[in-house]
């Protein structure tokens, strides 16, 4: 049975909300600048969302304040995807939605300032530094769980760029089960220091903004984002845009290069095109990875063009985003006319 995404949300460095990134994307305007952020000194572009620093979390949460935390909120608060999730809780009651989010280092910027505070006598960390709602992985899930008075299955998974792809899989499974009826999925990643430094001292960090798939490609760029979407079940109306196939893979090929031939890429695209009853030649859009790296760009060319040929459209991510990877491919499928 197809998922039905019945609402969603996100914010970026292009804007809070729906209109606001689609509006930049149609403007071809990038949300990637060169500055100097928090305490770096690297010569590079990124992708801030505006107005975090000086964002509050609800008051009722505010154990949970953190960047990661804070861009959380700015994204549901966008588009009426809160009343929306509210809507379902008053159908299926508050222990049947579940809460599946991806991260990769969720408030670590938190303890990175914590420790920039510690006595420096004793060792001893500042007595604010709330670990569990803010850098643990499990803070954001916790987070969004609290904001919504949830009770039902939730958990955060931390698999670097597949993180919240792979929670659309998660959902499915749980809702196959009949564990649930309807599920938050998403993912949100913040700007941190770890992930400036850990990429550049990989010489993985291009000095101005990444261009994917350029002949002259050099690395990537470093942002920060936060999307939702709720899951449900049940039988699509027309025009609804529904999760119609899954796939997921792994070559064990190396703990974090792909495979040169993209193989473990190719094997989900096809995993997700069985699952959605689909052939290569019905499908007219990929969103690729898009990393702008030399190794990574080119397995994935050669994965996507293996399966699809040279055919459907493709479009980049704009800058470093962890939150799809071509390792996972989701097949969506869009009502008649849209793309």
């Amino acid at each position: 049975m197809p998922l039905r995404l019945t609402a969603y949300t996100l914010a970026s460095a292009l804007g809070a909300g729906l209109a606001a990134n689609l509006d930049a994307l149609r403007a071809q305007r990038s949300g990637l600048v060169r500055k100097q952020w928090e305490t770096t000194t690297l010569d590079t572009c990124i992708g801030e969302v505006a107005g975090l620093d000086d964002f509050r979390l609800r008051d009722d949460l505010a154990a949970f304040d953190c960047r990661n935390n804070r861009l959380a909120q700015r994204a549901l608060e966008c588009d009426d995807f809160s009343a929306r999730v509210r809507e379902a809780i008053a159908r299926y009651g508050d222990t049947r939605i579940g809460v599946f989010l991806g991260t990769s280092t969720a408030g670590i910027l938190s303890s990175k300032i914590a420790f920039r505070q510690r006595d420096t006598a004793t060792g001893t960390w500042p007595g604010d530094l709330d670990y569990r709602r803010t850098h643990n992985s499990y803070s954001v899930g916790d987070f969004v769980r609290s904001y919504f008075g949830l009770h039902g299955p939730a958990w955060v998974v931390s698999t670097a760029c597949s993180s919240s792809a792979k929670v659309f899989g998660d959902a499915q499974r749980m809702m196959a089960c009949g564990l649930i009826d309807a599920a938050i999925v998403g993912g949100i990643d913040s700007l941190c220091l770890t992930t400036l430094y850990g990429f550049n001292s990989l010489q993985l960090v291009s000095r101005n903004a990444c261009k994917p798939y350029d002949e002259f490609r050099d690395g990537i760029s470093i942002g920060e984002g936060g999307a939702f979407v709720l899951l449900e079940g049940g039988a699509p109306a027309a025009g609804e845009i529904v999760v119609a196939g899954i796939g997921e893979s792994s070559d064990a090929h190396h703990m974090s290069a792909p495979h040169p031939e993209g193989l473990g890429a190719r094997a989900a695209m096809q995993a997700a095109l069985d699952m959605a009853g689909l052939q290569p030649a019905d499908i007219d859009y990929i969103n690729l990875h898009g990393t702008s790296t030399p190794s990574n760009d080119a397995a994935e060319d050669k994965g996507v063009t293996a399966l699809f040929g040279t055919g459907p459209a493709t479009r980049f991510h704009a800058g470093r985003c962890r939150h799809h990877a071509a390792g996972f491919a989701p097949a969506l499928q869009l009502p008649s006319g849209q793309s």
